[in-house]
């Protein structure tokens, strides 16, 4: 077990920029594209990843930086602090059941696209962290029980890998990105309750007829509501709030529009490779399993760019400060994953087609829920981080993280598998599959508008 550990993580070491090339190119040539189309397309996806995630490393260098300095001015103090996502993905690899979990969610993934259970060929290696999490934490709410840990593990990747099918029409349709989906556990979890939001507030009178999108703000402003003008904006804004000197606060102001039209172009080139492969995968279906299709499972991290989910995301770091200190019970102070915010808020933007407006008031009703879900959490993520030996950040007692609570599928999992809180778990179970069977037919009904159009 133990080698098998070392070389995942041999595997994993290469990060990302590497892994995804390689698995890539080894999909063409088994989807019969030739090695010179599977090996450009493979190599020009790495380059789009390094782009991605150079323009992602700008955005959390420099929001994490205006977060912390808002965290700071407003003098925030309290007893569980967010570690960031990165505590949760380091526990996760570091846990007994990761090399386990790694070969048992590929084999699952295999096994329900041979059966038609999904049509999402997760090829993500790096953020199997999301599927390998729940199962860490189950491992040790039930006193390293390795089986309720598998079975817990087994259950929410099936449920992601079912979510991120449903979702693919709307990656394709509203984010721009044909054949792909996204099997990302702390994103995916919020469609069924963004799209429960977005059906409930179409039935409100006056509330429903407020559009505020990319295009209605470029209608009205002008160059003012331009991405690069927006991202400007509002990161003079973050700065000032944060009392950035005027130099740092116009400097972060360029950085945050340089992020707004930097990253789309990324996408782009991360598309340009994808799609010869996707391309390829379809063909490949179309021979072997006539009327199937396939889609390919990748990062979130490739939708984050979109004008109004930035726009939204950026509004909420100091929303997310202030819920912080006014929503009662709550006990996480947020810090580290503020600046990953853009992917917490992805589901609300895309369940309301852009509309800024109801993006936000739903992405606030969210983080109530993020909230309350991590200072429920705050104990057992504590007791995974002392296990795995995870350096605690300075002074802090308890950790917990705006991502690690965005697992919401997991939340509920933790709930039913105790006595205590079954009752808890099931009526939590039965509002969320309600959520999801209420708007299962929504995703169609987006997908048919966007072809009229």
């Amino acid at each position: 077990m133990d080698s098998l550990l070392d070389v995942v993580n041999y595997i994993l070491g290469l990060g990302p920029t590497v892994i995804l090339p390689l698995t890539l190119t080894i999909l063409g040539l088994i989807f019969g594209t030739g090695f010179a189309k599977a090996f450009k397309s493979g190599i020009t996806v790495g380059i789009g990843m390094v782009g991605v995630n150079l323009v992602i490393g700008v955005l959390t260098d420099n929001l994490g930086s205006a977060a912390q300095a808002m965290v700071e001015r407003f003098g925030l103090s309290l007893n569980v602090i967010d570690a960031g996502w990165p505590a949760a993905a380091a526990a996760s690899w570091a846990a007994p059941i990761a090399a386990i979990i790694i070969p048992v969610g590929i084999a699952v993934n295999l096994i329900m696209i041979a059966t038609k259970l999904t049509k999402t060929l997760d090829v993500d290696i790096w953020n199997y962290w999301h599927l390998i999490f729940p199962g860490a934490m189950v491992y040790y709410a039930t006193n390293n029980n390795m089986i309720l840990a598998i079975i817990a593990t087994l259950i929410n990747t099936v449920v992601i890998f079912k979510l991120a099918d449903w979702t693919a029409p709307v990656v394709e349709n509203y984010f721009g990105l044909p054949g792909i989906s996204l099997p990302h556990g702390e994103t995916v979890n919020f469609a069924p309750i963004m799209y429960t939001l977005n059906k409930i507030e179409d039935k409100i009178p006056f509330f429903n007829k407020i559009v505020i999108n990319e295009k209605t703000i470029n209608e009205k402003m002008g160059i003012f509501g331009e991405p690069l003008t927006i991202g400007l904006v509002l990161g003079i804004l973050l700065g000032a709030l944060g009392r950035y000197s005027l130099a740092k606060t116009l400097t972060l102001g360029v950085q945050m529009a340089a992020v707004m039209v930097l990253m789309p172009k990324m996408v782009g080139l991360l598309m340009e490779g994808l799609m010869p492969i996707s391309e390829g995968a379809r063909n490949f279906i179309s021979k072997k399993f006539p009327g199937r299709e396939v889609y390919i499972g990748l990062d979130a991290a490739v939708v984050i760019g979109n004008p109004s989910n930035m726009a939204v995301a950026l509004l909420m770091v100091p929303i997310t400060i202030i819920l912080s200190v006014i929503l009662p019970y709550n006990k996480m102070l947020p810090f580290a994953d503020l600046a990953v915010l853009p992917f917490t808020v992805i589901w609300a933007v895309a369940a309301t087609k852009g509309n800024v407006f109801r993006g936000l008031i739903n992405s606030i009703i969210t983080m109530c829920g993020v909230f309350y879900i991590a200072t429920d959490l705050g104990a057992l993520t504590t007791t995974l981080g002392h296990a795995v030996n995870f350096a605690f950040p300075k002074g802090a007692t308890m950790i917990s993280g705006i991502d690690m609570s965005c697992h919401v599928t997991l939340w509920i999992l933790l709930k039913l598998i105790s006595s205590k809180t079954f009752i808890i778990g099931l009526i939590a179970l039965i509002i969320y599959a309600g959520m999801w069977i209420w708007t299962r037919n929504d995703i169609k009904k987006q997908y048919k508008q966007y072809s009229e159009n």
